[in-house]
């Protein structure tokens, strides 16, 4: 529990991104909101928030390809054109992936796609908590093996229905420990997401993941679609980290 927990936010627009690089947060997360749990934003949209990133900070820019159906040659293009953009990490949802086998298949041709064009990008796998409320994606504790198997660099969960449910309605504090320790076994980050609120933080703290990803806590109304994200919202979210002895 004694390590950072780099914090990620997901903003749609320049106005959001600009604030979100004022206020110092590791990952500035590229995405657009109403495609969807990890739906993609626009080429020249990632592109002009990289270059709201100061040269000489260490903040990044992460960009999301959408909850891919099982396409490999479709997703290694989105990948690819993420990578072009000026993305340093690049996030897949495994929507359409039945099982681990063809998660696999899929993930080996983004990660050639990306990793040829530059090797330094790295490549997160997201997979679904609440997968129970969908008719497809592999199965939880199958993400990292998926990312391992593949060469990604970040195992990633997130939930795909945006409602009042979160990350912690599916899987409990011990699943998720298991998660990421299957992870750490292959030498993986991991990062976790899902509408997730002020009362889950200690839970989080708990579990210690490396990125904690974020949006509708940050906006307006905790609302992802029609509010925008808020610099005291930001603020707010630092403090109960430092509430607790921990940064973010």
């Amino acid at each position: 529990m004694s390590h950072k927990i780099k914090l990620l936010i997901s903003p749609k627009t320049i106005e959001e991104a600009k604030i979100i690089v004022a206020n110092q947060v590791d990952y500035i997360d590229c995405k657009n909101p109403n495609e969807g749990s990890l739906g993609a934003n626009f080429p020249w949209i990632i592109s002009e928030m990289k270059s709201l990133i100061p040269p000489e900070s260490s903040q990044l820019l992460s960009a999301t390809i959408g909850d891919f159906p099982n396409l490999p040659g479709s997703a290694s293009l989105a990948a690819l054109g993420a990578a072009v953009s000026g993305a340093d990490i690049i996030k897949i949802g495994l929507k359409g992936p039945k099982n681990e086998k063809s998660g696999i298949i899929l993930m080996k041709k983004v990660v050639k796609a990306v990793k040829d064009y530059n090797d330094k990008i790295k490549v997160v796998v997201a997979g679904y908590a609440d997968r129970s409320r969908m008719k497809s994606s592999p199965e939880f504790m199958s993400i990292p093996t998926i990312a391992a198997e593949s060469g990604s660099d970040i195992a990633m969960l997130d939930t795909y229905i945006k409602d009042n449910l979160g990350l912690f309605d599916f899987l409990s504090v011990d699943q998720l420990i298991q998660f990421k320790n299957k992870a750490k076994d292959y030498d993986l980050e991991i990062a976790l997401a899902g509408n997730l609120r002020k009362k889950d933080i200690p839970l989080i703290i708990n579990i210690s993941p490396d990125i904690m990803g974020v949006r509708s806590i940050v906006c307006e109304g905790y609302d992802r679609i029609n509010g925008s994200i808020k610099k005291e919202l930001i603020e707010d979210l630092k403090t109960e980290f430092k509430k607790m002895k921990m940064n973010i």
